[in-house]
C-alpha cells in the first residue's frame, strides 16, 4: 500500500521533522541528492530552478551532477532565493557550475536532460508570466525532462492543471506522494512516478493507493467444502423503456457474479424483461412492477427482491420516476444489508433529504457519483469539488456517522467513509465510455455479497474495475474498448488485486488472456 498525504499535512510534517530531528537545510540536500540517484543518465544537464524550496533542491541536484563528473547548468526565474536556496545556490557558485536567468524562448536542445525545479506541491492556480513561458519552453524539447517532488504547474491536492503545466519522463515525489500525484491530469503529464523517503516523519492523515496484492483479505482463498449460499445473493435494479441497454444490464450482473457473490439477480421492469433475457445467462432474471416501462414501488416486490440478500444495488439506467423516491425510501428504512447507489439513484437522492444517510437501517451506504452527480448531491460546484476532490470527499461522508462510503469517480477514484481515504490509480482512456459506472456497481455488488462494506472493500471494487480496463485496453485500444471489454477481463483483474495467484506476474497473466478469453 503507498501511502500519499494532502499539501497542507506534508507542509506540517515537513515543519515538524525539522523541529524535532532534521534541519531544514539537511532536509533539502536529502532531497536533491535523492532526486539525483533516481535517474542514472544525468550526462548534460538543465537544472531549471524558482525561487523555493523546490529550487533549492536544484541546486542540491546541480552540485550532485558536477560531482559525479558531469555537466549542469542552472536557469534561475528570477534572483530571488529561500534561505536553504541562498545556501545551496552559493556552494554551485564556488563549485563553478554555470547559471543564467532565463530567458524567454530559450532553446533546452543543447542539453541531454532537463530537471524542472520551479514549483513544488504547495503550487495553486495558474502558471502566468515568465514561468508559463519557461514551463512552454522545456515542453517543447524532446530531451528526457525529470520533475522534482511534482510537475511545475500541477497542483498537489487536486492534480489539476490550470494554464501550463511541465510534462516530465519522470517525477521525483521528495518524502510522501501526494494526492495531485495521481488525480484529474497528472497521468496526462507524468510518464513514470516514483518516491524518494528522506525521513519526513507523517503528523496526519494518510491516503491510502492500493497496489497488486493489497486486497487479499477481501477476496480470500475459498475453501472447497461450500456453496453458493456462503458468498452471498445480490440483487441489482435497472433498466427503463427509455435506457432499456439489456446487453449494459446484463454485463452489470455479471460483473457482480465474476467478483464472487453467489447468485445475482437483475431486477428490470416487468414490460422489459423479454428484451433483456436473450442477453443473460448465470443470472437471475426478475420482473418488477413497472408502469410504461419505469419501475413503480411495490412493497411485496421489493421484499421478494431483497429477501436474503446481502447487497442491493440500484439506479442504473432508471432515468426519472416519481416512483424512484419511494423506492429508495423504503430500502433506506427496511433494507438491513448493504445499498449501492449509481447513476439516476444518485439524481433521484441528490432531490431527498440526505439526513436520511445518517439514520438509515442498511449496513452500509455506496454512493458512486462522477463529479457532476456529485456536485447535485453536495451542493458544491465542480469547480470546488475538483480543486479539492479528497477534501471535498471526506467531509461529505463524514457526515453521515460511518454509515456513508462515497466513491468519487474521476481520472483516478477517491474512496472514503470521512475518516480512512483511498485513491485507486487503475484505470485507463477507453473506459470512458457507456456502461462503465453500470460494470463498477456491478462489481461492488459482487464483492459485498461476501463482504463487509469497509471503505478498503469498496476501494478493492474500484481497484478491480480499473485493472480489468487496463488490461481490456491493451487488446481492444482506448478508441474501440466497451464496457462489455471490461467484464471480460474481471477475472485477471481479480488475480491481481489478490496478488497474482501462483506467484504469476501481470505480464504473464496478459499472456494467458491471449491464449484463453473469459
Amino acid at each position: 500500500m503507498i501511502i500519499a498525504t494532502d499539501v497542507n499535512t506534508m507542509r506540517h510534517s515537513d515543519a515538524m521533522t525539522i523541529k524535532n530531528s532534521i534541519p531544514s537545510r539537511e532536509l533539502v540536500r536529502r532531497g536533491g541528492e535523492a532526486v539525483f540517484r533516481s535517474y542514472g543518465k544525468w550526462n548534460k544537464t538543465a537544472v531549471v530552478c524558482g525561487t523555493g524550496n523546490n529550487g533549492a533542491d536544484g541546486y542540491v541536484l546541480a552540485l550532485s551532477i558536477a560531482a559525479s563528473g558531469k555537466d549542469a547548468k542552472i536557469f534561475l526565474l528570477e534572483e530571488k532565493f529561500s534561505a536553504d536556496g541562498a545556501y545551496y545556490f552559493d556552494l554551485c557558485k564556488k563549485a563553478g557550475i554555470p547559471y543564467e536567468i532565463y530567458r524567454e524562448n530559450t532553446d533546452f536542445s543543447e542539453f541531454d536532460t532537463v530537471a524542472d525545479c520551479i514549483f513544488g506541491t504547495g503550487f495553486r492556480g495558474t502558471v502566468e508570466g515568465r514561468a508559463a513561458k519557461c514551463i512552454e519552453d522545456i515542453n517543447r524539447t524532446s530531451k528526457f525532462t525529470v520533475s522534482a517532488d511534482i510537475n511545475s504547474g500541477l497542483c498537489g491536492d487536486s492534480g489539476r492543471v490550470c494554464g501550463v503545466c511541465v510534462s516530465s519522463d519522470l517525477t521525483v515525489s521528495v518524502g510522501f506522494y501526494k494526492p495531485g500525484h495521481f488525480l484529474c491530469d497528472a497521468k496526462d503529464n507524468i510518464k513514470k512516478l516514483t518516491n524518494v523517503d528522506i525521513e519526513i516523519a507523517l503528523y496526519g492523515d494518510a491516503v491510502y493507493i492500493p497496489e497488486s496484492g493489497d486486497f487479499s483479505e477481501i477476496l480470500p482463498v475459498r475453501t472447497q467444502n461450500t456453496h453458493k449460499g456462503n458468498y452471498g445473493y445480490v440483487a441489482v435494479l435497472g433498466g427503463c423503456r427509455e435506457y432499456l441497454g439489456a446487453a449494459k444490464l446484463a454485463n452489470l450482473s455479471m460483473s457482480a457474479l465474476r467478483c464472487g457473490c453467489g447468485v445475482a439477480k437483475l431486477a428490470v421492469p416487468k414490460s422489459l424483461c423479454d428484451f433483456v433475457a436473450p442477453h443473460i445467462l448465470e443470472s437471475t432474471l426478475f420482473p418488477m412492477p413497472d408502469n410504461d416501462g419505469k419501475m413503480i414501488f411495490d412493497k411485496n416486490s421489493l421484499d421478494a427482491l431483497c429477501k436474503n440478500t446481502r447487497a442491493v444495488a440500484c439506479g442504473m439506467g432508471w432515468g426519472s420516476s416519481v416512483e424512484y423516491e419511494k423506492i429508495l425510501s423504503y430500502l433506506f428504512e427496511n433494507y438491513s444489508g448493504t445499498l449501492i447507489i449509481d447513476a439516476d439513484g444518485l439524481n433521484t437522492l441528490a432531490q431527498m433529504d440526505k439526513s436520511i444517510l445518517a439514520e438509515c437501517r442498511p449496513q452500509g451506504v455506496i454512493l458512486t457519483p462522477h463529479v457532476m452527480e456529485f456536485s447535485r448531491l453536495s451542493g458544491l460546484s465542480c469547480d470546488e469539488i475538483l480543486k479539492d476532490p479528497v477534501g471535498c470527499a471526506k467531509k461529505y461522508a463524514a457526515r453521515f456517522c460511518g454509515k456513508v462510503t462515497l466513491l468519487l469517480k474521476g481520472r483516478a477514484t477517491v474512496i472514503t467513509d470521512g475518516n480512512t481515504t483511498y485513491i485507486t490509480d487503475r484505470g485507463c482512456a477507453g473506459m470512458a465510455t457507456a456502461g462503465s459506472g453500470d460494470v463498477l456497481s456491478g462489481i461492488l455488488s459482487g464483492i459485498m455479497g461476501y463482504n463487509f462494506p469497509s471503505v478498503k472493500a469498496v476501494a478493492c471494487g474500484a481497484f478491480i474495475a480499473g485493472a480489468a480496463g487496463e488490461l481490456a485496453g491493451k487488446e481492444m485500444g482506448d478508441i474501440s474498448m466497451t464496457s462489455s471489454d471490461t467484464v471480460r477481463y474481471l477475472p485477471w483483474a481479480v488475480k491481481i488485486a489478490r496478488g497474482c495467484e501462483n506467484d504469476k506476474t501481470e505480464n504473464v497473466l496478459i499472456d494467458d488472456m491471449a491464449n484463453c478469453q473469459p
